[in-house]
This record gives structure tokens, C-alpha cells and sequence, in this order.
């Protein structure tokens, strides 16, 4: 008997009320349990808001503006009832729920009432992204339409937020690991493993549920199917490195460029950013160099790519932008700048999963495979001054500063441990979301340049506000900004456009201050954005609790008042 969506909504809004992290992962286990076959990965794509895997290049192109448009035909509604709404519950799924449950919703008509299924929601849904060209947009409205014209009003909430991809219950891909391991009595390491590996959740949890334990055992890595990158964590010196790491670490250069993770298999090479997303035909002459020198039928290997000045220097991120969002009218002047890539590790070689293997291993069959591919600059020391001049050479030849990294360390996909540290030795800086924006004045008066910048609570999913800045950019930047911010609008209230949480800045600032004004509880002083980073998800935006650890660390470190 096919599940009904309204039962995977009605368990969307038990976990939305829910704080408490294993109460979730016990509902999704008993939910999850009780699925059909084809019903599982749809099921739980859907429950944390992604449609298709990261490293897919299907996307269903729905805008705000489309679902907008759809409510108020389905309902009446005037945009004045609806801006009235949304301020005061914040959440375009509770929107159309509440716009449902007050208004008359236009049905569809039909000769028999048909519940919605799991299968039926999920693969309407799915089938925006084949919708392509002229006319698209009209297409997608008139198939959003019948879907929700079926919708009750909770069932509508949670259609608009899967389509939307901001489900807000805290359900958090490695939570769902965790309840899929819970469903079959598994460790959850296994769980990750295979998700590591197959970079789908949906069907790791199908795995799971139809062949148990030994079926996620059996789980293989596949080429060009990207695993997430291991992350790290910032130290303030390569002193505080050494002593993390035991007394001995590798250092090496920290680059200012696109990290990649390229895989090969005989002349097909493909590279994919640290989003998991295809940039192949962005770089061309990477992906000629690793045909033709990378010494391995199959690899994958990790490096970053920078771009450099007639001089051999780096040049700054920002140069690197365009080929990174592709922008056709730019393709021209984006080839012209030079770039060069430089690995740093090897995570699959000729049959040979490397992940498990210490750091040490994996750097020797890097070094075996390279072939005059350049590796990252790196010492191996455990001398401090050593070390300090290691960087003070990677600062004056333009590089951020240095990676240190544990030499017994294993790869671990998606964790931000302290196996790896970053080492910048300038201001602190976050990586933040911007989730609203404000009109300028003056000079400024046609693009939106004043950002409010957020941190996600890893608790609740949601981005919280701790500051506001207009300073950092260039009027270029400005403007490619607000191109995009527009893009992304959700709603417009006086001089504030507000956002969908997608583009990500790296933000520095002198200070963290306790702030009443803004639901955070915190403020950042003097923020300024020194970057913005396209390469980066929201998810992997730095959280409250990273704040709140730094305001202590800072707080710890004033004097004290004199009583």
C-alpha cells in the first residue's frame, strides 16, 4: 500500500516542534522502517530538503517568485494579505499552510479523490529539473499548481519547503545517518561510510533498509561520484599546531584558490569543487594536464588551483570567480587568466581506496602518480621556528599561510576535526550567509549593498543574524551581488530584500559583542567581507556555537575589571 505524503509532513512537523536530537532520529527510524521500497529514498531525500545528491547536476530551478505566484492563484490572496503573513511567521511552507487554511483553495477537478503519495510528490517534484528553454518557467508554474491544487495545508507547508530545499527541523544529512543506522540496529560509521562513498543518502538508505548491514558493507566507491572533502580547523599558530598534533606535523602551503577533487579513469577526467559540483569545463587545461601526466589509470586526487600574474604570483580568489559560476559573457577574459593547480593528497589509486590509510601513505602515492603535476609546497617538522619561518615564506610569496596536518591521520570526508589545521595568522574571520539585504544610498542607490550576515545554529538548521556591513566589495562585486541576491529574493519589505540563504562571504571583524538586537544574542564588530565565496555551501557556513566559542576565548582573554 503506497504511503501517503501527508504522513511524511505530518512527521516534518513533529520534528520542527522537537529540540532533543535522539527523539528525531527515533521517529525517522520508526518512519523509515515502515516504508515501501521505491518509497525510501525519495522519503528521505525530501525529509532533509535535497531532491537530488550534491554532485548531481539536476536542479529544479524554482523560484520564490514561482511559488509565489502559484499561491496566489491557487488562493486569492493579494500580496499585501501575503507580506502581512510571511512577517509574521517568517517561513514560506507556513505561508502557503496558512494561506490554505484561511482562503479557498482552487482544486483540481477530478472524477475520483485521490490521496497524494511519498512517490507521486516526490517524482512531480523531481521532474521540474527536465524542464528546460522556453517557456520553462510557465511549464513549472502550471505543474506546481497541480501539485498543490491536490495539497492539504500541511501538505502544501511541506511541498513549498522541499521544492524550496528549507525544510528548518534541524534534520541535518548527518542526522539522518544516524536514524538510518538506528532503523536496521547498525553503527552509525557504516551508515557514513557508505554515504561517504556513494555521496546519496537516499539510496544509502535504501541499502540499508532492504539488505541490512551486509549490504552497506558491500557498498563500493565510484568514479565521479565525489566524496566530501575532509575539512579543518583554524589554530592561531603553527606552535598551537604542534602541540594539537602531539609535536610533529606536516605543514603545508594554504593556497588561496579552488579546492579540487579530480578523478580519472583512462582519458575521462572530471573535477568537481569542494561542493560536489562538476566545474570540468571550467578548466580546461587541468583537465589536459591530469590526462596527460597523472600516472594512474584510476584516481582520484585532491589539489587546489590558483591563479597567477605574468609574474608567477598568486593572484586573489576573486579572479578565479568567474569560471567557477561560468559566466558566458566572460568566458573570454576568464581563460586569458593563467592558473595552475597543486595536489595534496590521493584518495583512490588503480583499485585502492586510500581513505583509511594515514596521511603519510597517502602523500608517498601521491608523490609515486604525480608525474610533474606540482605538490603543495610542505615541510615535516617539530620545531616551532622552523615551522614559523615555513609560513612567514608562504606569506611573502602571497599564499594565505599554511594547512598543518596530523601524520598518522586518516581522510575523513565531511568532518572539520582537528587532524587538519588551518594556520592564517591574520584577523579572525568567518564564513557567514547573507540572508537579506538592504538598497543603498547615494552611490550605492541601484545595488543592494548592505548585507545582513548569519550563522547557522547546528541545532535548528536556521540562520541567525549577528551582523550587518556594506564595506569590502568593489563596484563590480556590488553589482554581480545584487544580480544575484535579486535571484534569490523571497520577499521585499521597504528598503530590505530578503533571501534565500545561499551565497556564502568570508567576513572579518575586531570583535564579538553580546547583542540584544539581534535572536542570535551576538553582534560582530566592524564586520567587513573580504571575499565571497562561491565555492562554499550554506552548510558549511561557520555556526552560533563557533561564535559563542570565540566570544568566550576573547572574553577569557581581556583583562579583568579592577573591583
Amino acid at each position: 500500500m503506497p504511503t501517503e505524503f501527508s504522513k511524511l509532513a505530518e512527521l516534518c512537523e513533529k520534528l520542527e516542534k522537537i529540540s532533543e536530537r535522539i527523539p528525531k532520529i527515533n521517529l525517522i527510524a520508526n518512519f523509515l522502517r515502515n516504508l515501501e521500497r521505491d518509497e525510501i529514498s525519495p522519503a528521505v531525500r525530501m525529509i532533509i530538503g535535497k531532491v537530488f545528491p550534491d554532485w548531481s547536476d539536476e536542479t529544479l530551478d524554482v523560484s520564490w517568485g514561482t511559488i509565489i505566484k502559484v499561491l496566489r492563484s491557487i488562493t486569492g490572496a493579494t500580496p499585501k494579505e501575503m507580506l502581512q503573513i510571511f512577517n509574521k511567521v517568517g517561513d514560506p511552507g507556513e505561508l502557503a499552510k496558512v494561506l490554505f487554511e484561511t482562503k479557498k483553495v482552487k482544486r483540481q477537478l477530478s472524477l475520483f479523490e485521490t490521496k497524494l503519495t511519498i512517490r507521486e510528490v516526490f517524482r512531480t517534484i523531481a521532474s521540474l529539473a527536465k524542464i528546460k528553454g522556453e517557456g520553462s518557467r510557465s511549464r513549472k508554474e502550471a505543474i506546481v499548481k497541480a501539485l498543490l491544487s491536490k495539497a492539504s495545508p500541511l501538505e502544501a507547508k511541506y511541498i513549498v519547503k522541499v521544492i524550496l530545499g528549507e525544510m528548518r527541523h534541524g534534520v541535518s544529512e548527518g542526522l539522518m545517518e544516524e536514524a538510518i543506522a538506528k532503523a536496521i540496529g547498525a553503527q552509525t560509521e557504516l551508515v557514513e561510510r557508505a554515504n561517504m562513498l556513494l555521496g546519496d543518502i537516499g539510496e544509502v538508505a535504501e541499502i540499508a533498509l532492504t539488505r541490512g548491514i551486509e549490504g552497506l558493507k558491500e557498498v563500493k566507491l565510484r568514479l565521479f561520484h565525489p566524496i566530501k572533502p575532509m575539512l579543518a580547523q583554524k589554530v592561531d599558530s603553527v606552535a598551537d599546531a604542534l602541540k594539537e598534533h602531539g609535536g610533529i606535523s606536516a605543514f603545508e602551503y594554504k593556497l588561496d584558490g579552488v579546492r579540487m577533487q579530480i578523478h580519472k579513469q583512462g582519458d575521462k577526467v572530471k573535477i568537481f569543487s569542494r561542493r560536489l559540483t562538476d566545474i570540468t569545463d571550467s578548466f580546461p587545461e587541468i583537465v589536459k594536464e591530469v590526462r596527460e601526466k597523472l600516472k594512474a589509470n584510476e584516481a582520484i586526487v585532491e589539489g587546489e588551483t590558483i591563479a597567477i600574474g605574468d609574474d608567477g604570483r598568486p593572484l586573489p580568489f576573486q579572479y578565479l570567480v568567474r569560471r567557477l559560476r561560468r559566466v558566458k559573457e566572460k568566458e573570454k577574459m576568464a581563460k586569458k587568466i593563467s592558473v595552475k593547480l597543486f595536489l595534496f593528497d590521493c584518495l583512490y589509486r588503480d583499485g585502492k581506496l586510500l581513505l583509511d590509510e594515514p596521511y603519510t601513505e597517502r602523500w608517498k602515492n601521491l608523490e609515486e602518480i604525480a608525474n610533474g603535476i606540482p605538490l603543495v609546497p610542505r615541510i615535516i617538522t617539530n620545531n616551532v621556528k622552523e615551522a614559523e619561518e615555513f609560513f612567514n615564506k608562504a606569506r611573502k610569496e602571497g599564499h594565505e599561510g599554511l594547512m598543518a596536518k596530523k601524520l598518522d591521520s586518516k581522510y575523513t570526508p565531511g568532518i572539520r576535526g582537528k587532524k587538519w589545521l588551518k594556520i592564517k595568522g591574520i584577523l579572525e574571520t568567518l564564513d557567514l550567509v547573507i540572508v537579506a539585504a538592504d538598497w543603498g544610498y547615494g552611490r550605492r542607490k541601484d545595488w543592494l549593498s548592505d548585507y545582513y550576515l548569519a550563522a547557522r545554529d547546528e541545532k535548528t538548521g536556521e540562520f541567525l543574524i549577528v551582523g550587518k556591513t556594506f564595506k569590502g566589495l568593489t563596484d563590480t562585486e556590488f553589482e554581480a551581488l545584487t544580480k544575484r541576491l535579486l535571484e534569490l529574493k523571497l520577499f521585499e519589505k521597504g528598503r530590505t530584500v530578503f533571501v534565500k540563504p545561499e551565497i556564502v562571504v568570508e567576513v572579518a571583524f575586531d570583535e564579538i559583542q553580546k547583542s540584544p538586537k539581534y535572536k542570535s544574542g551576538y553582534a560582530l564588530r566592524f564586520a567587513r567581507i573580504t571575499r565571497i565565496r562561491y565555492d562554499k555551501s550554506p552548510e558549511e557556513a561557520d555556526t552560533i556555537q563557533k561564535i559563542e566559542e570565540l566570544y568566550k576565548k576573547q572574553f577569557s582573554a581581556k583583562a579583568k575589571p579592577k573591583v
